[in-house]
């Protein structure tokens, strides 16, 4: 697939998230911003089997974002594939709002599952694969981690159990952008080699480049269609921030709004970066 319009999308949809995060007032733009072209990719690119007239449609894929504090970019996300509309955003974390500062399955169409406590993605999304597996229904689950919330106990327990009931319908995505709330991963509490570990519970890897969207359409669909017996783990290295310059690789920004001039600077960066 040509990548080119797919980074257009990607651009808007990053347009769209820092818009909506100044408009709040509050929100995370870092971690949101790094996984911007892995949600283009999944819903965007032809990857997920989904339908914004439907979004509950039999024999559709899943998706389950872990990390439910970059719910910006799935409200994002959600804008560009139909799901609502784009002026919604603007609503995004105000009273009455469908779009909660953690995705709500309640209340927004496409989420499937209301997420936001770290560590416990990968579990859903496990038990979710099983469910669909123990009763013959089509659909491949996908959910995105962040590389932070891999130090949770939870997930590996999630990756012990995908292991060890074969579940080939389960493909999770780490969103490896070496930071979090406290400083870089490696200085808060190392993860080390996220792949390796994922490998020696029995998942069969990848590492991607999470920026490069012709790849992530190509690795995130090739999992899908391996199926098989063993559950598929996307390494996504990225850029926390990434589209930004003031915001890429830095753990500052990962809870919080920008400022009108700020925004104006980014936005700028990002039409430029399109032209």
């Amino acid at each position: 697939m040509d990548a080119s319009p797919l980074e257009a999308e990607a651009r808007s949809l990053r347009a769209d998230i820092v818009s909506m995060i100044a408009e709040a007032g509050s929100g995370h733009p870092g971690g949101s911003l790094s996984c911007a072209d892995i949600l283009t990719a999944l819903y965007l690119g032809g990857v997920m089997e989904h339908d914004p007239a439907d979004p509950k449609k039999e024999g559709r894929d899943w998706f389950i974002l872990a990390k439910g504090h970059a719910a910006p970019a799935l409200y994002a996300t959600l804008a560009h594939a139909g799901y609502l509309p784009r002026e919604e955003l603007k609503t995004l974390r105000k009273l009455g709002t469908r779009l909660q500062g953690h995705p709500d399955c309640r209340l927004c169409p496409g989420v499937e599952v209301s997420t936001g406590s770290l560590g416990q993605g990968l579990s859903i999304a496990a038990g979710t694969a099983a469910g669909l597996a123990l009763d013959g229904r089509a659909g491949t689950v996908f959910t995105l981690l962040g590389d932070g919330e891999c130090e949770e106990g939870q997930v590996w327990e999630a990756a012990m159990f995908a292991a060890h009931r074969g579940l080939g319908n389960l493909v999770a995505i780490v969103d490896l952008n070496g930071l979090q709330i406290d400083g870089a991963t490696a200085d808060v509490c190392d993860p080390g080699d996220l792949g390796a570990k994922f490998a020696a519970f029995g998942w069969d890897v990848t590492c991607v480049d999470g920026h490069d969207l012709g790849a992530l359409v190509e690795v995130l669909g090739g999992a899908k269609r391996a199926g098989g017996s063993r559950p598929h783990a996307v390494i996504a290295r990225t850029v926390k921030g990434k589209g930004v310059s003031f915001m890429e690789g830095q753990a500052g920004w990962h809870g919080k709004a920008p400022n009108a001039e700020e925004l104006t600077i980014a936005l700028a960066e990002l039409q430029a970066a399109g032209e």
